[in-house]
């Protein structure tokens, strides 16, 4: 894969945003299994806008039981960061792809080396949810300095000169957690979610996805009322967790696009 263009993933998202889509940002678990990087191509074959690209960690404290046993299993299976970039390298996907680790994996890394292998290996994005807005900016400069777009995460507690700094420091898109807690499938879409669309869209023209809990192509249709777009990964990593093929992956993932499209 080459090089992402600096900008990519905001462009892209920004583009197909314009064209009246909704936006869909499914997740898979990288090392989850020999086929991983095959569920990662059926993921942008079924639609995606953008893929987010777990690399596990052993203390992953923003998610729920289902990403939890993911990254588990993969770091049994031998997952490593540079086993995963490596093999997101050979996958010509067509969408941007999208980082997601804690900050442990970045500091031992280095900001730098960690920045420049994400790119390197065709990574347009990073979310490191960990990392307070207060301390930044070092990953932020050489992730920046890369062309990777770091996405930063709002919660609905956060007060509203917060919300307009996370907005502002936010590259790709701004991640709206749609309710307070950890990770994981929900039977309902939490009423707070519509309000944490609304909130970020008064503070910024990037675009607003809205995760945690989205587990149905309704919860998707559901969120998209107010948000441009949804991240989804609990409900597909349960499925795979369960045994389902890529290509049962890419259906499922095909049955939110089909939702969103048709509103």
């Amino acid at each position: 894969m080459s090089v992402p263009e600096p900008g990519f993933l905001e462009r892209h998202l920004r583009e197909r945003r314009a064209a009246g889509a909704k936006l869909l940002v499914p997740y898979v678990t990288g090392g989850l299994g020999p086929r991983w990087t095959e569920v990662l191509e059926a993921m942008a074959a079924a639609g995606a806008d953008a893929i987010e690209v777990g690399i596990p960690f052993s203390d992953p404290v923003m998610d729920g039981p289902t990403i939890q046993e993911a990254s588990q299993r993969a770091l049994e299976l031998g997952a490593t960061p540079t086993a995963i970039l490596d093999a997101v390298d050979a996958v010509d996907a067509g969408v941007p792809l999208v980082a997601m680790t804690y900050y442990n994996i970045v500091y031992r890394g280095g900001h730098r080396r960690f920045a420049h292998a994400l790119s390197g290996n065709g990574v347009s994005g990073a979310i490191v949810p960990d990392i307070p807005l207060e301390e930044l900016d070092p990953w932020a400069r050489a992730a920046e300095s890369e062309g990777v777009e770091t996405v930063l995460l709002a919660a609905p507690v956060t007060p509203d000169d917060r919300l307009a700094l996370i907005c502002e420091r936010s590259h790709g898109f701004v991640y709206g957690v749609s309710a307070m807690g950890i990770t994981g499938e929900r039977q309902s879409l939490a009423a707070s979610a519509g309000v944490m669309a609304k909130r970020l869209k008064a503070h910024t023209d990037k675009p607003v996805l809205l995760g945690f809990g989205i587990s149905t192509p309704a919860h998707a249709v559901e969120a998209c009322a107010e948000a441009d777009g949804v991240v989804v990964a609990s409900a597909l990593m349960r499925r795979l967790l369960d045994g389902a093929s890529p290509d049962q992956i890419g259906s499922a993932v095909a049955g939110f696009r089909q939702a969103l499209d048709a509103g």
